[in-house]
C-alpha cells in the first residue's frame, strides 16, 4: 500500500510562525545566528514530517542548524518557503540539502536589506518620533501608542509574509520539480547569496596598513602607493578570504576565528603594519 501523504494543516503553519516570531533571536549567538531559532520554531513540523524516520529527523535537525540570519519579519518569506520544501521532501519529492540551504542562504541577505530598512530606518524612526514627541509633554500615551502602532503593523505583515512564502513555496515546488528549474533555483540563490556577501564585505570590513618606509628624505606610505596600486581593497578581501578559509576549509568555529583575527590584528598593530 502506497504511503499516506503526510501533508501540514493551517494550524501547524501558523503554530510554527509564532514560534518563530517569539523566539527567533532567544538563542541569537555569533555561531548560527538564528539557526537555533529557526529549528525551534521548525520543531513541530519536523516532528511530524519524520518524527517515524530517526535517519531523517536527525539529518533535517542539522540540516537547519546550519548558520542562518535574516530580519525575522519580511524575513519569514523564506521558513515559510522551507516549510513547504520539508512538506514535498518528506512526501518524496528530490529535494536535496543543498537545494533547501541555496534557497535560505541566497534569500536571507536581500530579504534582511529590504526589512531592516523598512523597519529599522523607515517605521521605527516615525513610530518613535511620533511617541517621543507625545511623551515629551507628559503624555504617558507616547510609549502606549508607538508599542500598540509598532505590533499592530509588524504582526499583520509577518504572518502575511510566513503565509506568502509557504503558499508560494508550494506551488512553485511543483512547477520546479517538473523539469530543471531546480538546479536553476539552487544556482541562482548561491549566485545571489556570494553577491550580498561580497557587498558586504566591501562595506563593512576595513583593513588598512599603516606602515610607512622611509628612503633617505622619500617617505612612502605602503597603503596608498602598494596596495592601493596593486588592487582597490585588497587588505580587506584577503582578510574574508582567509576567514572564509578558516571557516570552510578548516572547518573552524566562528569564535575560534575571531580569536585568530583579534590576535593577528593586535600583533600586526603593536609593531605598527596595520592602523587607522
Amino acid at each position: 500500500m502506497a504511503e499516506e501523504k503526510r501533508s501540514l494543516t493551517k494550524k501547524e503553519v501558523v503554530k510554527a510562525f509564532w514560534r518563530w516570531t517569539f523566539f527567533s533571536h532567544a538563542n541569537y549567538n555569533y555561531e548560527r545566528l538564528e539557526a537555533t531559532g529557526l529549528v525551534f520554531a521548525m520543531k513541530p513540523v519536523i516532528k511530524k514530517l519524520y518524527g517515524d524516520r530517526p535517519d531523517e529527523y536527525k539529518a533535517c535537525i542539522q540540516r537547519h542548524m546550519q548558520f542562518f540570519n535574516t530580519e525575522p519579519h519580511i524575513g519569514g518569506v523564506i521558513p515559510g518557503i522551507v516549510l513547504a520544501m520539508e512538506e514535498e521532501r518528506a512526501n518524496g519529492a528530490p529535494i536535496t540539502d543543498e537545494a533547501i540551504n541555496g534557497v535560505k542562504t541566497g534569500l536571507m541577505g536581500p530579504f534582511a536589506g529590504i526589512g531592516d530598512t523598512l523597519w529599522q530606518g523607515t517605521l521605527t524612526p516615525i513610530l518613535l518620533a511620533f511617541g517621543i514627541s507625545l511623551g515629551s509633554q507628559g503624555n504617558l500615551l507616547g510609549p502606549v501608542i508607538y508599542t500598540l502602532l509598532m505590533f499592530g503593523i509588524m504582526f499583520p505583515v509577518a504572518y502575511i509574509c510566513w503565509m506568502k512564502g509557504y503558499s508560494l513555496g508550494k506551488e512553485g515546488i511543483e512547477k520546479i520539480l517538473g523539469g530543471n528549474q531546480l538546479q536553476m533555483l539552487i544556482t541562482g540563490a548561491s549566485a545571489m547569496g556570494a553577491i550580498v556577501l561580497g557587498a558586504l564585505s566591501a562595506q563593512f570590513v576595513t583593513v588598512k596598513c599603516s606602515a610607512i618606509i622611509k628612503l633617505g628624505a622619500l617617505q612612502m606610505n605602503v597603503q596608498e602607493k602598494v596596495f592601493d596600486q596593486l588592487f582597490q581593497g585588497i587588505l580587506p578581501l584577503a582578510v574574508t578570504l582567509f576567514t572564509l578559509f578558516l571557516l570552510k576549509n578548516k572547518k573552524m568555529k566562528a569564535t575560534t576565528v575571531m580569536l585568530i583575527l583579534v590576535i593577528i590584528g593586535v600583533v600586526l598593530g603593536a609593531v605598527g603594519f596595520l592602523g587607522a
